[in-house]
Formats: C-alpha cells, structure tokens, sequence
C-alpha cells in the first residue's frame, strides 16, 4: 500500500486544483456615510453580507497632521481606495482631480500586469472615476482600459433632467445598479468597482434628517441586487465572490451637511466584507488603503517589490505580521513603533530618497533585525534634516511610513 501514496496524494492534489473556485471581487463605494449613521439605519443586506465576514468602523483622513493627512473629499478617498496610498503619493487632493500621480498604480493595473486574463469592469454615478482617477486610456497608465465600463449618465440631461432635489442621482443609481447585477449575473468580471453618488447628495443638502436616512435604505437595497447576482454566481457556478463595501468619509458633527476636515467624524468610515478569513487588524481600527492589499491577497497576487515597497495599506484578510507603523527622532535616536500580529523576524530598512514618485528607484539602508513582537525599535543614528522613507519588511507583509526632520 505505502507505495501507491505517493500516487493518491498527487491523484487528490490534481482533483483538487481542478476543482478550485474561481475567486472574484466586487468593491462598492456608497458616498458620504458617516459610521454613526450606517450603524443607526436598517440595512438589512448590508447586515446579511457582514453577518459572513465582519463590519469595522474605518477611518479616512491619512495621518491626523502628519505627512501623509489627507482630505476627506471624495475623489482622494477613491484614490485612496484603489491605490492603497494617500494623497502625498497619489497627488488628488480633490474632486477636480488636477494631476494624479499614476506610478502608484490602483489595483486595476496591478491585477492586470500580474493575470493579463483577468477581466475588470466599472459601474459609476461619476465618469471621472474612470477616466481621470483609474486614467483609462492615458499614456501614464500604459492605455489602461477596462474590460466593461457602464457609466456617464449624469452627463445626459435629457434622459436624466438634472432637478433641484437631485432625484435624477437617484436615477441614475438606480441605472448603474440594475446593470451592474445584470452583468454579474451573466458576464462576472474577476474585478468590478460599483459606484453610487445619492447619499452623499442627501448629506450635503439635508444634513442629519429623514432624507439621508432614506437614502441610506435606498443604497442598501440597490446593494442587494448585485448581491442576488453574486449569490446566483456562487451557487450555480461554485465561484468564490468577495464583496467589499465602504464609504469614502464622515460628516461634519454640526449638522451632517459638510465634509473635507479632519474632525473625528470626518474621518471616521466603515468597511463591511463578506470573507470568513478576516484578520484581526480589520477589527482594529482599519483604513480605507487597507481594501486594495485585500483585494490582492483575495486573488493571491502579490505586487512586484517596488510597489509593494509604497503600499500605504495593510491585508485585512489571512496572516500579517505588523502594521500602523510610527517613527520620530529625537536627540540623535530614530524610534520605531508598530502593532504586532505574530512573531516574525522583521527587517527595518530607511531611504532618503523618494525617486520612485517619478518612476524612480529608491534605495534603502537596513538598520538592523528585530522580532516584531518587541513592538518596538530606536537606533543611534546620525539624520540631517529632510524626509525620510522607513520601510519593515516581515515575511508576511510589508508595511512604511514618513520621517520628516526639520
């Protein structure tokens, strides 16, 4: 017998990557919802879809005064979102989108270089999604182009009559997501962006009132259309979907009207997601640039190292080691602090350079080993004033953050 094992565990091994699911995901982005509303309105579909993974409060915003702090404005927080960078290294700092920075590349382009096969799709309320923030078809983004794109219906005014109390937004939600299940259901691309305007509308001409809390029902249910579609992919095609939904920030505290500031609930979101496999860091106080590793590690691809290298997120699914790093400098010491997920041997590297944000190569200099349940790390050691990249390397991810010297 011993010797047909070897035979039986190759047999098993074939017969079980023949039978792997082909793994999908849906990331959809309700605008404008702060986490205290979300939380006080009944979304029985979004509750459903948590109920199999986890709901998180989020944040937004970059580093409260640090280098990396970003507005909280839509078009940066959708940048955030398929970057996993802030606005420092993907240069939107708002909705009129005036010169993105595209070597960070979003998660699109990523999955393509890495699976050219792989197939993506948009679904927007907002056209500049696709064409000026993911930069479809532009010389700096190598003519990205998608495979299926379904949006620009607010550029049609005689379909969609543009009126005061912007029902025409909620029309056209409406639109995107009706045929956003139905191509789920019968296409289902690798990788869809889903992308609704009519909350934020609500927030910004009621503030805190009935109407947005109607508006946040609504989204729920046009949510669970394309939720439908990924149950029927699941079931009839034994597919594996992961379904990712967020936010892209708060609201002012006065009154729910505003946004763009650094307030608690500016920048306090949500992230909502479907998966068993969830870590631990998605209960501890996750970022909006977490949702693009995730992406990756859903599909198993793992970004060349430069990139990986600029990564401002952290994986919300399987096995990290650190994340939310800090660094200062103080009396001629560099100290590092981290949160610690397992007990890996952790390199800590720095640069002083930061070429890689014109298509540039940045080199770093290790400053020695530690195990990263020390949660720590200083260092005498000898830095002139100016901006500094500090970079820990474990086997199980990589995680940076800025030194600034004045």
């Amino acid at each position: 017998m011993k010797r047909f094992l070897p035979y039986l565990v190759l047999i098993f091994t074939i017969l079980e990557i023949s039978h792997a699911q082909e793994k999908k995901v849906v990331f959809i982005l309700l605008d404008g919802i702060p986490a205290d509303v979300i939380e006080s309105v009944e979304t029985p579909i979004i509750d459903e879809i948590a109920n199999l993974g986890g709901y998180s409060r989020a944040y937004v915003g970059g580093e409260k005064g640090g280098y990396s702090q970003t507005p909280t404005i839509s078009a940066p927080g959708y940048m955030n979102m398929i970057t996993g960078v802030w606005a420092n290294k993907h240069n939107v700092w708002g909705n009129g989108v005036k010169a993105p920075n595209y070597n960070y590349l979003n998660v699109f382009r990523i999955i393509k270089n890495a699976q050219p096969d792989k197939k993506t799709a948009i679904f927007s309320t907002w056209l500049d999604n696709r064409t000026k923030l993911v930069g479809e078809s532009l010389p700096e983004t190598n003519q990205f182009k998608f495979d299926y794109s379904f949006d620009g219906f607010e550029l049609d005014t005689i379909t969609y009559p543009h009126d005061s109390e912007r029902e025409y937004i909620y029309n056209i939600d409406e639109h995107v997501t009706k045929e956003t299940a139905r191509y789920i259901k019968s296409e289902a691309p690798d990788l869809s962006w889903v992308y609704l305007e009519f909350t934020d509308d609500m927030g910004h001409k009621y503030g805190d009132s009935p109407q947005m809390i109607d508006a946040v029902k609504k989204a729920d249910a046009q949510v669970g259309r394309i939720w439908q579609a990924i149950k029927y992919r699941e079931s009839v095609h034994d597919e594996d979907w992961m379904i990712v939904i967020t936010t892209d920030h708060g609201r002012t505290a006065k009154d729910g009207k505003g946004h763009g500031g650094q307030s608690e609930r500016e920048r306090t979101t949500w992230i909502v997601m479907n998966q068993e496999n969830i870590n631990p860091k998605f209960h501890n106080n996750p970022a909006i640039i977490d949702i693009m590793p995730s992406i990756l590690t859903h599909f198993k691809v793992e970004p060349t190292d430069d990139i990986k290298k600029e990564i401002d997120g952290v994986s919300l699914l399987d096995r990290i080691a650190v994340s939310d790093l800090n660094a200062n400098y103080a009396n001629g010491k560099l100290n590092l602090g981290w949160v610690n997920y397992g007990a890996n041997e952790v390199e800590i590297l720095i640069s002083d350079t930061n070429n890689f944000k014109s298509r540039g190569k940045d080199e770093y200099e290790l400053l020695g080993s530690i195990r990263s349940s020390r949660q720590s790390f200083s260092k005498e050691v000898s830095l002139p004033t100016g901006t500094y990249k500090i970079l820990i390397k474990s086997p199980l991810n990589w995680i940076n953050t800025w030194l600034v010297i004045e």
